[in-house]
């Protein structure tokens, strides 16, 4: 079994790559990023575990200098370079009906019924699965050779109305830029907690 573990462990180059030199970049390089790109970055972020594999992230890519334009006017004062400058900002939102796709989402047994009558409780679920498939999109990005510049200084109701007009239970919840970074517009890494500080181990 220890073998087998062994074997199955992602090596130095790549651990640095997703978590220990990897940064939240405010610039980027001159660099486009593809549709390719963007396609394969969801079919990877798709994999990631959600709750009864409701999916309930609905992403906006804003990837022309219109849409670009359009979310920087929502954005705070800091945030907007961030949005312009870069190749691509995806606006991660949710569904608060994620529900109602989880016949075939989810054949195994009837989760619709799980959420029905529910709508507190769908937005919770919605909010906490939809941030965990924006983590799974960040680390996909990482994946392929991209930087990613997360943010949540903006006018979500406004994103909301603006991207979502056509979908009245869709709610923006925080963006995030891709690119290439340019490593001039970092700080210096901010601290990280050892283990013991935060952790137990029961």
């Amino acid at each position: 079994m220890t073998k087998q573990f062994h074997d199955h462990v992602l090596g130095d180059p790549a651990l640095d790559q997703l978590f220990r030199e990897a940064r939240s970049y405010n610039g980027w390089v001159d660099k486009d990023v593809t549709e390719e790109q963007i396609r394969i970055i969801y079919d990877l972020l798709k994999m990631g575990p959600t709750s009864a594999n409701m999916q309930p992230a609905r992403l906006v890519w804003c990837k022309s200098k219109e849409a670009k334009e359009k979310l920087a006017e929502f954005a705070s004062d800091a945030n907007k370079k961030k949005i312009l400058t870069a190749p691509l900002c995806v606006i991660i939102g949710y569904d608060i009906d994620f529900h109602e796709e989880l016949p075939w989402l989810f054949p195994h047994t009837d989760a619709r019924s799980w959420f029905e009558g529910d709508v507190e409780g769908r937005i919770k679920g919605a909010a906490r699965n939809s941030a965990l498939q924006g983590a799974y999109l960040m680390l996909a990005a990482r994946a392929i050779g991209l930087d990613c510049g997360p943010m949540s200084g903006i006018a979500l109701d406004k994103v909301t109305e603006a991207f979502f007009a056509d979908k009245p239970m869709y709610r923006a919840d925080w963006i995030c830029s891709i690119g290439y970074g340019d490593a001039s517009t970092i700080f210096d890494r901010s601290p990280r907690p050892e283990f013991d500080k935060f952790n137990r181990i029961d």
